[in-house]
């Protein structure tokens, strides 16, 4: 019966690891099924020293340990969009995810409706931003405080020690000013939602500069948002041989690989990525942790969820909890499996999975129980 268990969990978080986009197991959280009034979000993100992240952040919305993307920011820092009842939409100028679901326009805009589901809906959510080698603050969303339009603040980016040495391309200070210019122009164009100009400026750099390593990672960014993952892909190889010690194209990689089923891949790209910066990335250790228990590496993907969890203090990620439980059920450990579990279902009560969880407990606190008799 454990096997059995153990079985069925493991495809629910395969699945759930090859949900759509580059983040690690993003899954829907909001599908409210009534109507309701349109609900406008603002802020800006900065650095710590008061200034504007040179490249464009990527700002998620986090609800049950689930991040979900909302918006690109601007040359500023700035960014805003707008959730209704059909979902998110990244209002004009901002850069949105590819494939985002748009609102639903029935009544969507109407001021009259109620925006009870709405608020319903973002109860303990909040906002992070995300870039490489920076630690984000989060702004909490709170449902008691909207208006019509909301003025969310401002989302702090803090500098990790080794990690920001490690988002700069060294081969950057040698693009030639040609180069750079194109490079500048690829930038503008994806704040402004301009993907197909973007790949054409970002090609443009790395046929003047092909160790441009920062131009080939924005360029599998664009070839991804145009549905071109194998595109996308082959630009973030690129990337990571023109300057191996430049990490953003890692996770990518990994989370490519992670989608398709490549298991051997994502466990090498996991892999380099931590072993760039053991310490300051947790969902590197969420990739190798799957891949190599898809590979049949129990010992290995124990190791890296265990590392995992103990980076993640601040339980961003609480599907390391899951993983290590199917872990753990493998190897007939049922008791910590069970705490696993549950301390999943804690911090993501609204997971995809959840109800699954919490169908197999009483099961596996017998398995447990039984265990612990012999």
């Amino acid at each position: 019966m454990g096997c059995r268990i153990w079985v069925v969990m493991l495809v629910a978080v395969a699945t759930a690891m090859g949900q759509n986009g580059a983040r690690l197991a993003e899954l829907p959280y909001f599908t409210p099924k009534s109507s309701g009034a349109v609900v406008f979000f603002s802020g800006q993100v900065m650095l710590d020293d008061g200034s504007a992240p040179i490249d464009p952040v990527r700002v998620e919305r986090v609800c049950d340990g689930h991040a979900v993307f909302e918006a690109w920011s601007d040359k500023k820092g700035g960014f805003s969009f707008k959730v209704s009842p059909g979902g998110s939409e990244v209002l004009p100028g901002d850069v949105s995810q590819p494939g985002a679901k748009p609102p639903d326009s029935n009544g969507a805009t109407n001021p009259n409706h109620s925006s009870a589901p709405i608020t319903t809906a973002l109860v303990g959510c909040e906002l992070q931003a995300v870039l490489g080698g920076y630690r984000s603050e989060r702004l909490s969303i709170d449902p008691k405080t909207l208006v019509d339009d909301a003025r969310v603040g401002t989302i702090i980016l803090h500098p990790l020690s080794r990690a920001s040495a490690l988002t700069i391309s060294a081969t950057s200070l040698a693009a030639p000013p040609n180069a750079r210019k194109a490079y500048e122009r690829g930038l503008e164009a994806m704040r402004t939602q301009k993907w197909d100009a973007a790949a054409v400026e970002f090609t443009k750099a790395v046929k003047v500069y092909p160790k441009y390593a920062v131009a080939w990672y924005r360029l599998g960014l664009a070839r991804q948002t145009r549905n071109d993952a194998s595109g996308a892909v082959e630009a973030w190889k690129q990337a990571q041989s023109s300057d191996p010690r430049y990490i953003e194209p890692y996770e990518e990689l990994a989370a490519q690989a992670d989608r398709r089923g490549d298991w051997a891949e994502s466990e090498k790209y996991s892999h380099m990525w931590i072993q760039l910066d053991p310490e300051d990335f947790t969902g590197a250790y969420l990739f190798n942790a799957v891949a190599n228990a898809r590979l049949n590496r129990t010992e290995e993907a124990e190791r890296a969820a265990r590392e995992g969890l103990r980076l993640d203090k601040d339980r961003k990620l609480p599907r390391l909890n899951y993983v290590l439980a199917l872990i753990l059920m493998k190897e007939q450990q049922y008791g910590e499996a069970a705490q696993l579990f549950r301390k999943y279902v804690e911090l993501a009560p609204n997971a995809g999975d959840a109800a699954l969880v919490r169908q197999q407990l009483p099961k596996i606190d017998e398995m447990a129980s039984a265990a612990r008799v012999k």
